[in-house]
């Protein structure tokens, strides 16, 4: 059975509804990149198969490449032209998969917060409760999976 989740931008303008198995689960990210699109401490985010993400309304698409040679991916952001809401992101590096911005979900205060990654660049005063994982930097991919998908 799936349930029907749905959020977007600040203003409407951007809108998506997301077909998943249940409510996902989040991952805070403390990396700078998520300091500075946020302009906050960190971001949450919400991982989900990009063909069950289906859009309206007309995201702007801000890309933004990182790396060179096998190294080199392209981080693709959508977001809210009007409002300047950053609803999600799709990167080369992992096809297939779309990273939303977890409080653009219309459902946002029943998000569970289930790992942090790039703990190296945690702001002081943010505590991440014991037995969560985290990783200094990115986490291996199968740990954080098995994380989110608890």
């Amino acid at each position: 059975m799936s349930e029907t989740i749905e959020g977007g931008c600040r203003c409407g303008a951007v809108r998506y509804r997301l077909t998943a198995p249940k409510f996902p689960n989040a991952y805070a990210c403390h990396c700078r990149d998520c300091q500075t699109w946020s302009g906050s401490a960190f971001s949450l985010q919400v991982v989900a198969p990009e063909d069950a993400l289906e859009v309206t309304g007309a995201p702007h698409l801000y890309e933004m490449a990182t790396g060179a040679g096998d190294e080199r991916r392209v981080s693709r952001q959508r977001g809210c032209a009007r409002c300047m809401t950053r609803v999600y992101n799709t990167n080369t590096r992992r096809p297939g998969v779309a990273v939303l911005r977890a409080g653009t979900l219309d459902r946002s205060d029943e998000l569970n917060v289930v790992a942090h990654i790039w703990v190296s660049r945690k702001v002081g005063g943010i505590e991440i409760p014991d037995g969560v994982p985290s990783w200094p930097e990115g986490a291996p991919p199968a740990a954080f999976f098995a994380a989110l998908m608890k």
